[in-house]
């Protein structure tokens, strides 16, 4: 039944059925994180709850034969022309700058690293996939534009959701996330494919738990300025060479 229901919201407006998924996956992540912080467990309910939506995400889009169409594919792009995705390693090495160290235990640390993951993937499949894709069929600046967007404002979520984000740190996320989401799109515009957003999205969220809590709030600036700078200009870098070769 869910799938059918499911299929129905898809074919009547693909737009909606990206609400449906954002809504969802905003409300439902953050119910297990509290959860999993009134059990004392970190990320134990939010682990199981983006393993629950990633399978049904990516079971609707299998069985519909829509994974091609949402990027769940090999890159059409050669390595070479990405620039190699260098900034994309850069990106995902910034959460250990300021050192590594073991913040929980090893329950904790693997449950951590695989809700990361599964966060990742659907960020990117929703975000960049779902929703990208429904609007860039009538305006594709538009649709850059609003997929960026709302990734980034969605982080402001971690301010109401029991997480403990402090304002300054959590706006300063919005800012770089934005950006990232900026080259996370522009990524899957050139190359067809959201592999190596899903992956880089990933670990540069798993490896947050290795980090330590930089000491002063200038470091904290000059990672978002830097992380802002490099996914920005990666993205605008990408943009530059479609629009060299004329690509859409």
């Amino acid at each position: 039944m869910g799938c059918r229901m499911l299929k129905k919201l898809y074919e009547k407006s693909q737009v909606w059925f990206s609400v449906f998924w954002i809504i969802s996956y905003c409300v439902l992540m953050s119910a297990g994180d509290r959860l999993s912080e009134m059990a004392g467990l970190q990320k134990s309910f939010s682990m199981l709850v983006g393993l629950v939506l990633s399978v049904l995400l990516f079971a609707f889009l299998k069985n519909n034969g829509l994974l091609r169409e949402y990027g769940l594919c090999r890159p059409k792009s050669s390595a070479g022309e990405m620039l190699y995705y260098i900034p994309l390693l850069c990106m995902m090495a910034a959460n250990i700058w300021g050192g590594f160290c073991l913040r929980y235990g090893v329950v904790e640390t693997l449950l951590y690293i695989f809700t990361m993951f599964c966060v990742g993937f659907l960020e990117e499949v929703i975000f960049r996939g779902l929703l990208f894709n429904a609007m860039r069929k009538d305006d594709l600046r538009w649709a850059v534009l609003v997929s960026s967007l709302t990734f980034g404002m969605g982080h402001i979520i971690n301010l109401i959701n029991g997480s403990g984000a402090q304002l300054l740190p959590n706006l300063m996320q919005v800012i770089y996330a934005t950006a990232a989401g900026f080259m996370f799109v522009m990524i899957y515009l050139k190359t067809n494919s959201l592999v190596f957003c899903i992956a880089a999205h990933g670990v540069f969220n798993a490896l947050s738990v290795f980090s330590c809590e930089p000491k002063t709030i200038a470091l904290r600036v000059l990672t978002c300025v830097f992380l802002t700078l490099v996914t920005g200009t990666y993205g605008v870098f990408i943009a530059l060479s479609m629009k060299r070769k004329g690509e859409n």
